[in-house]
């Protein structure tokens, strides 16, 4: 009788230990979403639910749809070329239009800026009863701490600390919800497309900035490229762009439904009410209808909204001054720079729910100036090689980006013209 040799036993990875690897690749997308529930879009939100109920309810999915797609295309191309979005704009624009882009773009980050400082402010209002331009200030040194994470501790342990502060957002803006009745058929009606209004427009748009953030997309190229190397090919680059459709997509289901509550919130709890198209405002209503406990947990989540967007965008402004104009100063000190405008703001009493609001349309007229060269750089066969776009996500991506044009163009001649 024959004895068969053992055959040799190859190592197996089991499921846990490829889930929980799966896993630790998570995070850069988690970071940029931040982006996506700062304090610019609860202004826009609240105030388009409290004046218009569920009306606007399509175009934060309409927006959310389109963010999925221009940030995972955004961290594609920082995995598949090394470089960000600002480097590959910068080695390829000519001298004055590279200075001309970074001047919007600019403009751009000083917006964004601008809600995130502001959104702290009145949140430390709230809770505190600290003045709006103390409040900035606080806003800004805690900001410097949580940036100064990054330098001194890595970008993983920022990842996390950025995505507890996530937590602790999610839980404040959509906590009210649990103690409002939402209609589901009127909510279902608001996916309908359409507008009452010029008024309708800009806050569609200001949600749209809101939504889909510009510094937002610059960053992403630059996270994803820093945290998992630029020279990467062949099955790790594969398998790197795997994980981050789900890192994208699992980043913004949270941002989505955040923001999408918050409208649901104001439309079902807020309408009607005097003063609610304001955040104290629907901070105050939000205390007599649903109980000052309700309204603590949305101002701490409004504070952590501020203080974790305030310094994304501080990193974001870094990244697109050096890819541009190949200066990198530091970012403590770029925070400092950047907060002068919103302490400004807060001194000489602009109302701070519609600087918000105002700051998002700012951002909106700049998304085209991100999306399109990121459409057509991640559409080339030369720069992406294998891992260029497919035919479909490059047709989605330029109907994206020609919906934001169009809603902008529309913006501009409502305002200017005065027409409905």
């Amino acid at each position: 009788m024959s004895i068969e040799a053992p055959r040799p036993l190859l190592p197996r990875r089991t499921p846990r230990k490829g889930s929980l690897r799966t896993v630790a690749l998570l995070g850069p997308a988690f970071v940029a979403a931040i982006a996506y529930v700062d304090p610019g879009n609860v202004a826009a939100n609240l105030t388009a639910g409290a004046k218009y109920g569920y009306l606007l309810v399509w175009v934060l999915v309409l927006a959310n749809a389109m963010a999925v797609l221009v940030q995972y295309l955004s961290a594609k191309l920082g995995l598949v070329t090394g470089k960000s979005l600002p480097e590959m704009l910068g080695t390829r624009l000519r001298t004055g239009n590279r200075r001309a882009f970074w001047l919007q773009a600019e403009a751009m980050a000083i917006a964004t800026d601008l809600a995130e400082v502001i959104g702290g402010a009145i949140a430390l209002n709230l809770l505190f009863g600290v003045p709006l331009f103390v409040g900035g200030l606080i806003t800004g040194v805690v900001s410097m701490g949580i940036l100064s994470i990054q330098s001194r501790r890595g970008q993983r342990t920022f990842e996390f600390v950025v995505m507890g502060l996530l937590t602790i957002i999610t839980v404040g803006f959509l906590t009210g919800l649990a103690f409002t009745d939402v209609s589901g058929t009127d909510a279902l009606a608001g996916l309908v497309p359409r507008f009452e209004g010029t008024e309708t427009v800009l806050l569609a748009a200001s949600m749209l900035g809101a939504t889909v953030m510009p510094h937002a997309i610059y960053l992403h190229s630059a996270l994803a490229r820093d945290r998992h190397g630029n020279d990467l090919e062949g099955p790790r680059l594969a398998r790197l762009l795997r994980v981050t459709k789900w890192d994208v997509v699992g980043a913004l289901i949270v941002a989505g439904a955040v923001n999408i509550g918050m409208l649901l919130l104001a439309a079902s709890a807020l309408r009607g009410i005097p003063g609610t198209d304001s955040i104290d405002g629907a901070h105050a209503a939000i205390q007599s209808s649903l109980g000052p406990t309700v309204a603590v947990i949305f101002a701490v989540g409004l504070l952590a909204s501020g203080l974790a967007s305030t310094s994304i965008g501080c990193a974001a402004g870094s990244e697109i001054m050096y890819g541009l104009l190949s200066m990198r100063i530091p970012l403590l000190l770029r925070r400092v720079v950047t907060l002068i405008p919103a302490l400004v703001v807060l001194a000489v009493g602009v109302d701070p729910t519609f600087a918000l609001v105002l700051s998002q349309v700012v951002l909106s007229l700049c998304i085209p100036f991100a999306v399109i060269p990121l459409v057509r750089m991640t559409s080339s066969r030369d720069l992406m090689g294998v891992h260029r776009n497919a035919t479909a996500t490059t047709v989605a991506a330029w109907v994206a980006a020609s919906l934001i044009v169009v809603l902008n163009v529309s913006l501009l001649w409502l305002t200017f013209t005065g027409s409905a």
